[in-house]
């Protein structure tokens, strides 16, 4: 059949009087209803103060009743326990900047922002700029308080040292599983005296009982330091190198995940420098031969129903993202596992 005159005109009846929030599709229709508004109106994405993902704004001193939220975005500015180059400490202001990710899940068919109660509910009060200890401690407090009203916390580091204090005040009640994407193990023990730097959140968390090996599965692992994470096998966590990874088996590895975690409570983190620096050079320690963007997709999409209790995307340090893909790529991943928390247990029985 060839394009007519009688063609356009029922197109011109379905299509000519329509707005961009009018659509016929019963799954389309479903999240223009929640984004749009009078039609054709949105937010514009450049316009008002920040905010993670362009979430409400609702300021949380550990105080305020924020027990509405199913999900709370934070930044954690804090980047002492790096061991080489530093920045990361401006990390959820670069992500805050990122004017458009979302509002659409387009693989996982969903509007988080509009299908959940989330907010950004800023960064956490660090009471030292010079302190690692103290803002280990800070962190934890400032987790605990959101965890204790029944809100998943998602953060934006900040250095990966973070996790290990979030993880203390995500499983008090008892070790939780990890999905770990990451150029490194960060398995590693002390340097110089300190135990608590970037190098070795995961190894503290399991000695101090907070995270389960046997349910903690480690993606995207290269790189020279490969000398230094025996604790992460000898513990008993899965580690899947980059150089394992192909199009072909990422379906056997989402499946090797998905069998490592179960269904228990499950914590996300998602360091930037997973990705290979040509998508990511804005980090504090770039490995070549990392992961693609949609690698990284399909691996956090292959966790749609996981037990999310938590989550973390860390190590975007702008001053070395000279086009801001790295701050981009942090927010799309930042918004692809909040879309993940949409499915878990941890919301749905909520």
């Amino acid at each position: 059949m060839t394009w007519s005159a009688e063609k356009r005109a029922q197109l011109l009846k379905k299509f000519g009087g329509g707005t961009g929030g009018d659509l016929h599709d019963p799954k389309g229709r479903r999240i223009a209803e929640k984004i749009f508004s009078e039609g054709g109106r949105r937010p514009a994405p450049y316009a008002g103060i920040p905010t993670l993902l362009d979430a409400p704004l609702i300021p949380f001193d550990g105080g305020a009743d924020i027990s509405t939220l199913d999900v709370a975005l934070y930044g954690v500015p804090m980047d002492l326990g790096v061991t080489n180059r530093n920045g990361s400490r401006f990390g959820p202001r670069a992500l805050r900047a990122i004017e458009r990710v979302g509002p659409y899940n387009d693989a996982l068919e969903c509007a988080p922002l509009h299908e959940m109660v989330v907010a950004d509910i800023g960064d956490v009060p660090m009471q030292s700029r010079f302190d690692l200890t103290q803002s280990h401690a800070d962190i934890e407090g400032f987790v605990s308080k959101i965890v204790a009203q029944d809100v998943i916390p998602l953060a934006v580091g900040g250095d990966h040292s973070i996790s290990h204090p979030i993880l203390k005040a995500v499983a008090k009640n008892g070790p939780v599983g990890m999905i770990h994407i990451d150029a490194h193990c960060d398995t590693g023990g002390s340097y110089e005296g300190e135990k608590f730097h970037h190098g070795g959140p995961f190894r503290n968390a399991v000695l101090e009982g907070v995270l389960d090996p046997e349910r903690t599965i480690q993606i995207g692992i290269r790189g020279a330091a490969k000398y230094i994470w025996e604790f992460s096998e000898m513990s008993g966590m899965t580690v899947i190198e980059a150089a394992r990874i192909t199009d072909a088996n990422l379906p056997d590895i989402i499946a090797k995940a998905r069998e490592v975690i179960g269904d228990g409570p499950t914590y996300f983190s998602f360091d930037i420098d997973s990705l290979d620096p040509a998508y990511a050079p804005g980090t504090g320690t770039p490995e070549v031969g990392g992961l693609t963007t949609r690698e990284a997709f399909k691996l956090i999409r292959g966790m749609k129903g996981a037990n999310l209790v938590g989550g973390d995307v860390v190590e975007v340090a702008p001053a070395y993202d000279p086009t801001t893909n790295t701050a981009q790529n942090g927010a799309q991943m930042l918004f692809e596992i909040l879309s993940l928390m949409q499915f878990s247990p941890s919301i749905t029985s909520k």
